[in-house]
């Protein structure tokens, strides 16, 4: 399964390095990234593959809830085919 995570907040020192190495931790493998910040602001994307991860969705998406409340910006984590269908014209 492949997932969609997405970042939106304050830009800051680490972000990317905090949101790589739980998904390393948990053997999902990051396929790819686009993030930019505008005006002090961070955007991020990134496209994983679950297959063969020690790690549930749910659980994944409770990790990433709770390290976007540390850090001070918000994560999402939803399968690609939700992301996909929710964003179809």
């Amino acid at each position: 399964m492949r997932i969609v995570l997405t970042i939106v907040g304050k830009d800051k020192v680490g972000i990317i390095a905090k949101v790589s190495n739980i998904l390393a931790e948990h053997g999902v493998n990051i396929l790819n990234i686009n993030q930019n910040i505008m005006e002090g602001f961070f955007n991020m994307v990134l496209i994983a593959d679950m297959t063969g991860a020690a790690v549930k969705l749910q659980d994944l998406k409770d990790i990433f809830t709770a390290l976007g409340r540390d850090i001070g910006v918000e994560i999402r984590v939803q399968s690609e085919e939700i992301f996909t269908a929710m964003h179809r014209i």
